[in-house]
Parts: C-alpha cells; structure tokens; sequence
C-alpha cells in the first residue's frame, strides 16, 4: 500500500496557493505608477482588476468538473501555468505600454489561473479533513484573504527599485515557482479514507453525516442550491461595496483624514483575513446554517447603525465585524457545500455557486457608486443592504426547513428498505 500523504502538508500546500492568486487584491500598488507612466485613466487600470474578478468567477464555473475530473494536482498545475504567464505576460504588456496585452494577460490568463486555483485545494481539503471542514478551508481561504497584507509592500519596494515591468516578471516567474510546488503536494485522500477515530467518534456523535452525495448537475436542480448563491451573493455583495467604499466612508462618516482612512482600510483587510479562518472554525462547532444566520442578525444591526454612528471607535469596531462577516461568508461556504452535497463533485458545485462572487464584484461596488452619485452620500446604500441582509436571513430560516425535510426523508429510507 502506497504511503498516505500528510494531510496538514495538503493544508500548507493549499495555503501556498492561495496566498499566492490571493496577491489580486494587491492591485491597487500598480494603479499609479500605470497611470503615471503612461498616463491610462484610473478607470482604464481598474477594468484590469475587475477583468481579472470576472473571469474567476466564470473559470470557477466552467472548470469545476476539470477539477473533480483530473484532481487537483493536474489543477493546480494548470493554475500555476495560467496566474504564472498572466503576470509575466502583464511585465511584456508593461514593457510595450499596451493596456489590452495587459488586459489579455492579467485580466484574462491571470483570471483564469485564480478560479481554478481557488476551487482545486479547497475542494481537496474538504475530503481530507471531514472532521474539521471548516478549519481546514479557513485555512486555505484566509490565505487568500492576508495574501494582499503580505504582497503589497513587496511590491512596493520592488515597483520603486527595479520598475513596474521587472516587478511583474519577478512576481510571476516567483508565484509560478510556489504554486507548482505546492501543487505537485496536492492529492485526494485514498478512497474510503477516514482520519484516524473518525469513525467511531461519528457513531457517537448526535451530528448526522452529508444530506446527500450529488453531482454538480444533480446539485443545480434543488432548491437548497439557489439558496446557497443567493445567501452568498446578498453576503458579497454588501460587503464588497464597504470594502471599495470604505476609505470614503470613514472620512465622510467620522471625518478621518486620507491617510487615517487608508490605514484603517489596512487594519481591516486583517480582520477579513482573521473573519475566514475563525468563522470557518467556529462553524464546525456550531454548525453551517448558525453560522450564516449569525452573519446576517449581526449585519442587519450593523448596516442600520453605520450611517447613524458618529463616534470614532465604535465605527471602526462595527467595520471589523463587517469585514470579518465578509470573509467568513467565503470560508464557510465549501464546508457548508459539502455538507448540503456531499464531496463528490464538490469542486465543481462550489465553482458554479462561486458565480455569486463575480455577479456581487460588479453590482455591490456600482451600486454603492450609483448611490453615492444620486443621494451625495453612501449612507442611502447602507441601509438598503441592511434590508437585503433582512432577505438573506429569511433564505437562511428556509433553508433549515428544507435540510430538516431531507434529514427526515434520509432517516426513513433504511426502514423503507428493511421492508422491502
């Protein structure tokens, strides 16, 4: 029998995957020097990020069953190949001074590499870890969250020393070096492998097993699907519109000078990081729906309460729940998959649900905008998020009585069969 691999090596190798797609949110230390440089509008440069979100969420989608077809170390290669050419390509796109090379190769090929190496390990983890779902893709996912922390004064440092371009190349020829090694880690458990006591402590144990085992196209066709990419959609979309709107938003609300509002953006980017892995954690304690009702009563009171907060600390406070609310929604969504699903094709139903992020990156941020333009202030669009999150938390009450149906249905089947 072959060696089973270490499954908190698969952890760290999944971390290192994302840590290194997670440098997208990094973005913004190229938006000056580019327009600088080649005097681009601050629109032009930011289509490339929002290209790059976009075609995530459509590679997610459309790869997931490449995922769950050729494993995630055949994935993760292709990952590291796509992110890897896409931000070496963006330095010859530099080089040139062509903005749609750029958008071809950030947007397009780097886009592709994130979707595909952010649903190849987590999909992995959850099946290593089936007592521990939620720590284990917290782990992965917050990864992606602190990334943008660990990227950006590197980048800094390397735009000013050695130019934008070579910044690029030394990135991409780095991030493909880590996401190759990480990669080549990467395996699915052998089949039927369970962590050792798993067993027994499931017997024990009042907590029943996964509501059912489906394929991605057999998963699409329940209700409990939809209510999955909507409770995510509502939680992505509230949240992505603070976070590009949150250093306006300080300085209009408690009257903090830009640079104040610019730290306080990061300091909070930590709490999304510390949002995916707690909350993820906290979910196998208390379990998947808790979990996201808790998201929303807190949201619903926070979102009313912001545009009537005056006071410095309490503001900011009510921020950093928000922000770990938002990260926490992404780490506890493929435990909870798992959970509604099964593993068999998780990968692939957690790519299609992952369509809720690319739909809420482009409507949270344009209508918080949109808002700001009409009403002269972003308090209008915190309060009606405050009602969307009224919307998510009734989802979240309806889902329980369809998981409690199907938990029925479940115990009945083996009496049915004992019958016949």
């Amino acid at each position: 029998m072959s060696k089973v691999k270490n499954r908190w090596l698969i952890a760290a190798s999944a971390v290192g995957i994302h840590i290194s797609i997670g440098s997208v949110y990094a973005w913004s230390n190229f938006t000056d020097p580019l327009i600088n440089e080649f005097g681009w509008s601050a629109k032009q440069v930011q289509f490339t990020f929002s290209l790059a979100i976009l075609f995530l969420g459509l590679s997610a989608a459309f790869m997931g069953h490449f995922v769950e077809k050729y494993g995630p170390k055949k994935s993760g290669l292709l990952a590291a190949s796509f992110f890897g050419v896409g931000i070496l390509g963006s330095g010859l796109a530099v080089a040139m001074g062509s903005l749609p090379l750029l958008y071809l190769f950030y947007g397009a090929f780097g886009g592709i590499g994130l979707g595909v190496g952010y649903i190849a390990p987590v999909s992995t983890l959850v099946k290593w870890f089936p007592d521990r779902r939620g720590l284990a893709t917290g782990l992965a996912i917050m990864g992606f969250g602190f990334a943008a922390a660990i990227a950006s004064p590197v980048m800094d440092s390397l735009i000013k020393s050695v130019g934008t371009a070579n910044t690029f190349y030394i990135l991409g020829a780095s991030y493909f070096i880590i996401m190759v090694a990480s990669s080549l880690y990467l395996e699915k458990p052998p089949e039927g492998w369970m962590p050792e006591g798993f067993e027994e402590k499931q017997k024990k144990s009042k907590k029943k097993g996964d509501l059912s085992q489906l394929t991605a196209n057999e998963a699409i066709k329940t209700s409990r699907f939809y209510f999955l990419w909507l409770m995510l959609f509502i939680n992505v979309t509230c949240g992505i519109a603070i976070l590009s709107a949150a250093k306006p938003l300080a300085q209009e609300s408690i009257g903090l000078s830009t640079a104040e509002a610019a730290a306080l953006v990061g300091v909070l980017g930590i709490f999304n990081g510390l949002g995916r892995i707690g909350w993820a954690s906290v979910s196998d304690y208390i379990g998947r729906p808790n979990t996201y009702t808790t998201f929303f009563v807190l949201q619903i009171g926070l979102f009313a309460l912001l545009p009537h907060t005056s006071t410095a600390i309490l503001f900011q406070i009510m921020l950093a729940i928000v922000y770990t609310c938002y990260g926490g929604g992404f780490a506890s969504i493929p435990a909870f998959i798992g959970d509604l699903f099964g593993t068999k094709q998780l990968g692939a139903i957690h790519g299609y649900i992952l369509t809720a992020w690319a739909a809420a990156g482009l409507v949270g941020p344009m209508f918080a905008a949109w808002m700001k333009d009409t009403t002269g202030s972003y308090a209008a669009s915190l309060t009606f998020f405050a009602g969307m999150f009224v919307v998510a938390l009734i989802i979240s009450i309806v889902i329980r009585k369809d998981i409690r149906r199907l938990r029925k249905q479940n115990s009945l089947q083996p009496a049915a069969n004992m019958n016949t």
